[in-house]
């Protein structure tokens, strides 16, 4: 693909100044589209985990066990009230240096690399909102639901699973898709920790070569279209799941 593009933007360069490096030089390109599986695995791992730990969360906070009761609303006003960025930062260099570490044969390597710190951070950060979403969504199911799973056989879990969630995770899922896509683009703060994703390497080829103004149109350009792509494919879930009644 890069003998493709090579010669348009070589040209570009060579005649307007314009310097879109990744495209022509086979180093840069390889750097570009590595940040570019990256960015697009810590994306698609901190949505899915966000998700369960909201499922479980909202689950969580109906408990009948007082105890798990606070525990989960310290946990939500935890994450809620502080900076994700400081979350980011206090995860690494602060619970990192409890974490064991792993012998490479002549020098230590952590158990969990600054891409599963960014990523354990993130879904934390983004499921305490995610848990009273969900928390929401549950309470819009009318309690006569409730009631009939429960005349069925239920376990408090099983109704959980089978009825509520099923019905709750439709009513939510408008404001989840707000939630998701501010996911998506917090994740850009694990430049922060060094994990190789799109913005920190495309610091680094603008910090090599001088062309901060053109890799800032890539960066621009890779997330709208990311979320461009969310938010769409979320729309077409949330029509396809909407049951009269409930949203």
């Amino acid at each position: 693909m890069l003998d493709l593009l090579t010669p348009f933007f070589r040209r570009l360069y060579d005649e307007t100044g314009w310097n879109f490096v990744i495209f022509y030089e086979q180093y840069e390109w390889d750097r570009f589209v590595a940040a570019i599986w990256v960015s697009l695995e810590l994306i698609v791992a901190s949505l899915f985990f966000s998700l369960v730990v909201g499922i479980v969360g909202a689950w969580l906070q109906g408990s009948p066990i007082r105890a798990v009761r606070l525990f989960m609303s310290g946990y939500i006003q935890f994450f809620r009230n502080t900076p994700p960025y400081v979350q980011l930062l206090f995860f690494f260099f602060v619970l990192g240096n409890f974490t064991p570490k792993v012998d490479m044969g002549g020098y230590y390597e952590p158990m969990i690399t600054s891409f599963g710190w960014a990523v354990i951070s993130l879904s934390f950060f983004a499921g305490a909102f995610n848990v009273e979403i969900f928390r929401a969504g549950i309470e819009a199911v009318p309690e006569s639901t409730r009631e009939a799973a429960e005349s069925l056989g239920y376990s408090r879990l099983m109704a959980y699973v089978y009825v509520i969630l099923p019905l709750a995770f439709r009513v939510c899922l408008p404001s989840l898709n707000n939630n998701l896509v501010n996911l998506l683009k917090t994740t850009t703060q694990a430049y922060a920790i060094a994990v190789p994703e799109m913005l920190y390497t495309l610091n680094q080829v603008w910090s090599d070569n001088v062309n901060v103004p053109e890799m800032m149109i890539i960066l621009f350009v890779y997330y709208v279209g990311l979320v461009a792509v969310l938010v769409w494919g979320m729309h077409r879930w949330e029509r396809k799941m909407k049951i009269p009644g409930y949203g």
